[in-house]
């Protein structure tokens, strides 16, 4: 989806030829995955960060394009609006200490990015839904002017009407239409990007999945969409509608969602979750290379496999499997559930918690996955997203049937040995370990995440002043503690 789409066509033949490609590169792919040794080497953490630009009010500030020429750096890439950017992170080696490399390059890219900012009286931060935006803040004119992002509108458009519709509801429900996707752009989020070899897919991809919603509950920062309360992880059910439409659940619940939580447990391997989206979504951007992916697999080296790439960024599961053909190939998986914020060490915790109870739990998929039915699963990711560090999720009992109904807080408390095992087992410093789940540890004593920091601080400041007064200066206060890099449970009330 990165790559500039400067002649798109869109034809029924067009549409047609990228289909049959996309059936040739599943046949490539499952050739090269039964190639010995494919995916094989050290495990590697990468992430990209999506910053929101804003002035010293906390409103946001469309100079994108301004910022990115002037930080001339190719990791920052424009984002769907134009007071968005996207921050591409170094991969680093998962061992040793790898959260810390990574917290120091996010820093890095905030203070580099903020000082471009300067000029036009803006700087960057990181949070998952700007509270302060306005409805006046999404339409053409707010969105970055590349061809991907207007060809894309245009598929989506065509494929589910005209109008791009949300309807959430909360305690201050919302309801929105657009002729484009800037609603969708809205969300920022931390997508973490987990090297892991093919044998090992299956159940490490099922441990992800089953470790997400816990995750989600505790690190939830996006309680707010213009300015209302809606649920504690807003960019759940707001990109989902700005993608699928919010009527899809009546007029088309018996048709797949290019927005969703997975379709069940993975069997076998990767193969079936790129060969899903193939046979149950068509394309969106139908544009083909002139690769022969047949012959580059007899030839004994690795296709690019541009098409099935492409489509599969086209699909949008939180967690998402990455084919990457670069040097003798691997395989990735893309951890897309988690927002932006609030503080650098706040993000890195949170991914240090979902790769070490990834890693504790996946030995125990094959007990977990009889007692864990998949749509509990799913019932538990948006319970998570919706009601945050309260919200009451299902977990299979240690000993005999059923469920015990456990909060965010209490599973992650229960679980943390088990994420330090989890993280230990895969090389991480014992001091690495230790500092961010201590820093987990604390969110669970303060029982505070970015959700529950900001509507605390609205309730408490809108009793005296107007609603845009109260999210202006929470807002302020909420870039001081970002920019200092406090952790979220150390972050005090408004004054």
């Amino acid at each position: 989806m990165g790559r500039a789409i400067e002649d798109a066509d869109f034809s029924a033949r067009s549409i047609q030829q990228f289909q049959q490609r996309l059936d040739e590169d599943l046949e490539a792919l499952a050739a090269v995955l039964n190639r010995p040794g494919f995916g094989k080497g050290a495990r590697t953490f990468g992430a990209e960060l999506e910053l929101y630009i804003v002035n010293a009010q906390g409103r946001p500030v469309g100079r994108n394009a301004e910022i990115q020429q002037k930080v001339d750096d190719p990791q920052v890439t424009l984002e769907l609006n134009r007071y968005n950017l996207e921050y591409n992170l170094t991969p680093v080696r998962l061992k040793g200490r790898p959260f810390s490399s990574t917290e120091a390059q996010i820093l890095d890219a905030i203070g580099r990015l903020s000082e471009a900012a300067e000029e036009y009286g803006a700087h960057v931060v990181p949070i998952g839904i700007l509270p302060t935006l306005k409805r006046r803040d999404f339409g053409p004119s707010n969105m970055t002017d590349l061809k991907r992002y207007h060809c894309l509108t245009e598929r989506l458009a065509n494929l589910r009407g005209k109008l791009f519709s949300i309807k959430i509801n909360g305690e201050e429900p919302v309801e929105l239409r657009s002729r484009d996707l800037t609603l969708e752009g809205a969300n920022t989020s931390l997508q973490l990007h987990y090297r892991v070899e093919p044998a090992a897919y299956a159940r490490t991809f099922n441990a992800v999945q089953l470790a997400t919603p816990l995750v989600l509950g505790i690190a939830s920062n996006s309680p707010f969409m213009i300015g209302r309360r809606l649920w504690h992880e807003t960019r759940i059910p707001l990109f989902k509608h700005a993608i699928d439409g919010y009527t899809r659940d009546l007029r088309d619940a018996h048709l797949p969602s290019r927005v969703d939580f997975g379709n069940g447990w993975v069997r076998e391997g990767v193969y079936e979750l790129f060969a899903e989206n193939v046979y149950l979504h068509p394309p969106l951007l139908p544009i083909c290379t002139g690769e022969k992916p047949g012959r580059v697999v007899e030839a004994g080296e690795v296709p690019e496999l541009f098409e099935l790439k492409l489509h599969q960024g086209t699909v949008w599961p939180w967690n998402r499997a990455i084919y990457d053909s670069c040097g003798k190939g691997h395989l990735r998986i893309e951890l897309r559930a988690l927002p932006a914020g609030p503080s650098a060490c706040d993000m890195m915790a949170n991914a240090a918690l979902l790769i070490g109870l990834t890693e504790g739990l996946a030995p125990q998929m094959a007990r977990l996955i009889p007692a864990m039915p998949y749509q509990t699963l799913v019932y538990n990711f948006y319970r998570a997203a919706q009601q945050g560090m309260g919200a009451k999720l299902l977990w299979p009992k240690e000993e005999g049937g059923g469920f015990d109904e456990m909060t965010p807080v209490e599973l992650v408390r229960r679980l943390l040995p088990l994420a330090e095992t989890g993280l230990s087992a895969i090389g991480i410093d014992s001091e690495e370990s230790r500092h961010y789940l201590d820093l987990i540890r604390q969110r669970l004593d303060a029982g505070t995440n970015g959700s529950s920091w900001q509507l605390r601080q609205f309730s408490r400041l809108h009793r005296n002043m107007p609603r845009h007064l109260a999210l202006g200066k929470m807002m302020r206060e909420y870039m001081e503690n970002s920019r200092h890099n406090l952790p979220i449970a150390q972050w005090k009330d408004v004054g």
